[in-house]
């Protein structure tokens, strides 16, 4: 079935002519807001493994991982090149001559064909940025969670949208590409508020974006403010109509990377239909053919 909005598996495979498949690396950062730097206990909805990640051993080096991955992906999906994705934590969070130690021992192998970073806009400078820009089609993926500086607060977040929009509006001027993630159903936000978040995106005419259901996963100081006091939380209908009202907002050019994750079942307190990921995707599908919408219809070209 032809999507009607732009997946980033799309945007890999008319970039770079062959199925492209992300590389899950773990560098061994850390993050600011959870070694004491800007505050005591980190985000509120993130677990102690850094938020659904560490899907490889920091033990292991950059170039075994790789190594074992791209001989999984080949053989599973037949995929014929790789972007290195530094998922886990806040993979700029070191010195500019650590970064170049790391992002460079990715490049060992010619199937490596882009490099995408996770982290947060208070954790890059100009120097970094720099940096980062002289590598091969390189991505940037910033935390936002949502740009509305109430709810940043209230989850623990260490910075506010602003510090966001200035992060990126740098990154891009570097040619760098940029995908924000964002959650969905925060208990002080309605409707609205999540729209507000999007156009917001969508003026700043970011080149991707990852869509959350928040989840309350175990561990996490959330689970423990959820057992004292439960909060609603939207069911997976309510959760895919706000996604296609925010597919519709967002230019056609923006890559949808996730609006549905594979969960990890065993730490997922809340809610569980989060790990019902086809579901969701044929779900979305199904709503956007009955509104016969597409990506972009509700777009509005950012003024000068």
């Amino acid at each position: 079935m032809q999507k009607r909005y732009y997946p980033f598996s799309e945007y890999l495979k008319n970039t770079f002519n062959k199925k492209v498949y992300k590389i899950t690396l773990d560098g061994g950062f850390s993050c600011p807001n959870r070694d004491g730097k800007i505050s005591s206990g980190g985000c509120i909805f993130c677990d102690e493994k850094g938020s659904y990640s560490r899907c490889n051993d920091a033990c292991n080096s950059i170039r075994t991982q790789i190594n074992e991955s791209m001989e999984k992906l080949s053989k599973q999906f037949k995929a014929e090149a790789f972007m290195a994705y530094f998922q886990s934590y806040s993979n700029t969070y070191a010195p500019k001559e650590k970064l170049k130690e790391i992002y460079d021992s990715v490049f060992f192998d010619d199937k490596i064909v882009s490099i995408s970073i996770g982290t947060r806009p208070d954790c890059v400078d100009n120097e970094k940025l720099d940096l980062i820009s002289t590598y091969k089609a390189p991505w940037i993926e910033y935390g936002l969670q949502s740009a509305k500086d109430e709810t940043l607060k209230l989850i623990n977040r260490g910075h506010d949208f602003e510090c966001f929009r200035k992060a990126v509006i740098e990154t891009k001027k570097r040619n760098i590409k940029v995908c924000a993630h964002i959650i969905l159903g925060f208990p002080n936000e309605n409707k609205t508020d999540m729209l507000e978040t999007a156009k917001k995106l969508a003026s700043l005419e970011i080149n991707g974006i990852k869509i959350h259901m928040l989840t309350i996963l175990a561990d996490s100081p959330l689970a423990k403010i959820y057992e004292k006091n439960p909060f609603y939380l939207m069911n997976m209908e309510q959760y895919a109509e706000i996604v296609c009202d925010i597919l519709e907002i967002l230019p056609k050019t923006t890559t949808i990377q996730r609006i549905a994750g594979t969960g990890y079942s065993e730490t997922t307190l809340h809610p569980k239909w989060v790990n019902r990921r086809f579901e969701i995707l044929n779900l979305i599908d199904k709503i956007m053919l009955q509104r016969n919408s597409f990506q972009g219809q509700n777009y509005k070209t950012p003024k000068d």
